[in-house]
Formats: C-alpha cells, structure tokens, sequence
C-alpha cells in the first residue's frame, strides 16, 4: 500500500471507531462546500479524506456506481485511512441496469475482485436499483444468487437499494431474509422507505438534511436517531418506523449499525455525521 504522507499534529493520530457496533458516516469526501465548513483552512485536496477518516467511522463511496477503480486506488484509499474505518461502496450501475441480470456474473466477480483491495476498509457494498428499472422477480432472484458471501476470505456484506416501489412488498422482504442479505433504509421522501431487518447489520441512508439547521437536523431530531441506531445495535427495532413485514424479523443480540447523511443538504452532511457520533458517545 502506498505511504501515509505526514499529517498535522492535532488530528494525525485520531481515530473515530464504532461506537457499541455503529458506525456513522457521509458519502463521499470531495465537495467544494466541505472545504469550509468541515475541512481546516487551507487543507490541501489530495488529503481531504485523512482529515475525514478521522472525524468520521465510515464513508459510502458514490463515486464506484459510475464507474469500478483500479485495484491500486482502492489500496491508496484505505492506506490514507486509520484502522478501524471502512468505506462502503455502490457498485456500478451497469451491472444493476442489464437487461438480464442473471447474466452478470462475471461483472459482479470483476467488481467485487478489484475492491478487496481495500483489505480491512471494506464494508458493505451498495446495489442501487434506480427508479424506472424494470425488476423480473425470477431474474432477480437468479442475481442475488450471483453475490457471494466473501471474496479473499473475508466475508461481504451486501445491501440491496431498489427505488421502484411496485417491487417493495413482503415478497421482496422474505426473499431478502431468504438470502440474508440487508435492505437499505432510506428516510426520504422520494424512495420506498421501510426499516424491515433482513439480517445480523442496519444500512440506514438519512436523506432529510436542511440547509437552515448548522446540524442539518435539529437537536430532537439527532437524539432519536441516536436513541434509533442504539436499539438496532442492542437486536431491536424502532417501533416507529415504518415496516412492511415485521413478522419474521432474524433474532439477534446485537448489530452492526451503519448510518449514513446523505444527499438532501450536503453541505450540512458532515455536521450532521459528528453530532450524531457525539451523542452516541455521551
């Protein structure tokens, strides 16, 4: 892996880890606004993402649905990071929009080989189904069985993002379960919003951010999140989120919690991430 160049003294040796098995993260860390509001003044771009390594437990990688990296970035990325981060990333979007998913094996294998290069950094991987995608059942029962549960040895992690909401129905949920395999819950308007545990983690993407708000939410809107994402990691689930098949739910005594601000106001994302991580830790 490539050489950790030096860092400044009052945030080269920190680190955010889990905290009770929750992570909590942006996406992405390139963006023009961060750069004054969360990064130090005149910190250089090339190393935004040790700053954010450090103040954040998880990133979720955007950028990997457009197109896969060189196995050599991937490496570059996870040695700019402190141990106990990791990064999860979207796969790319071609594999999700073929026409026959069934056929896609060996994309999924090419992706899936190229970011194991991220060695410990690697955490879930995000399959996003758009809306507009026109979903087979049968076919995409035969993709799933595309996804192995590792690769190099170390065990995967997949979470599945479908935006057509004609698909989300207790079908999709028990096949979820079936497989284990997470399903996304997305806080947002837009998309299918359901908190269904489908498997031993919780992949929560909150997309309701505001500008007006310097945490991007309020402070009561923060602590029931908090009190949220602390119940998932105790094997619960937050009664006042909606479900589609709570029946059936996997028993667990704890998991692994990841939360994400994404989207909405993005400028306010960071803010956001850090407030929650400080509750978490009161």
């Amino acid at each position: 892996m490539s050489r950790k160049p030096a860092l400044p003294d009052d945030w080269s040796r920190t680190s955010m880890p889990a905290i009770d098995g929750i992570r909590v993260g942006i996406g992405g860390w390139n963006y023009v606004p961060w750069r004054s509001n969360f990064y130090p003044p005149g910190l250089v771009q090339r190393r935004e993402l040790e700053y954010a390594s450090r103040h954040l437990s998880a990133i979720e990688i955007n950028g990997t649905y457009y197109g896969a990296q060189r196995p050599a970035v991937y490496e570059k990325w996870a040695s700019e990071t402190p141990d106990g981060f990791v990064f999860s990333l979207k796969a790319p979007m071609r594999i999700m929009q073929s026409r026959v998913l069934a056929n896609t094996g060996a994309q999924v294998e090419d992706f899936l080989g190229g970011i194991a290069s991220l060695g410990d950094r690697l955490g879930p991987v995000v399959w996003q189904f758009d809306v507009g995608s026109k979903l087979e059942r049968e076919d995409f029962t035969a993709f799933l069985h595309l996804l192995p549960d590792e690769v190099d040895g170390r065990r995967l992690r997949h979470v599945l993002d479908v935006r057509d909401s004609s698909f989300i129905d207790a079908r999709f949920v028990a096949l979820m379960r079936e497989r284990n395999l997470g399903a996304v819950f997305t806080d947002s308007r837009d998309y299918p919003s359901f908190a269904d545990i489908t498997t031993d983690f919780v992949y929560a993407r909150l997309m309701r951010s505001r500008s007006e708000i310097d945490t991007g939410y309020t402070a009561e809107e923060l602590a029931h999140w908090a009190e949220r994402a602390r119940l998932w990691a105790r094997g619960g689930h937050p009664e006042d989120l909606p479900h589609i098949a709570a029946n059936g739910m996997p028993h667990a005594e704890q998991r692994d919690v990841y939360v994400f601000f994404i989207s909405a106001a993005k400028e306010r994302n960071p803010a956001a991430a850090m407030a929650l991580t400080r509750l978490l830790r009161q």
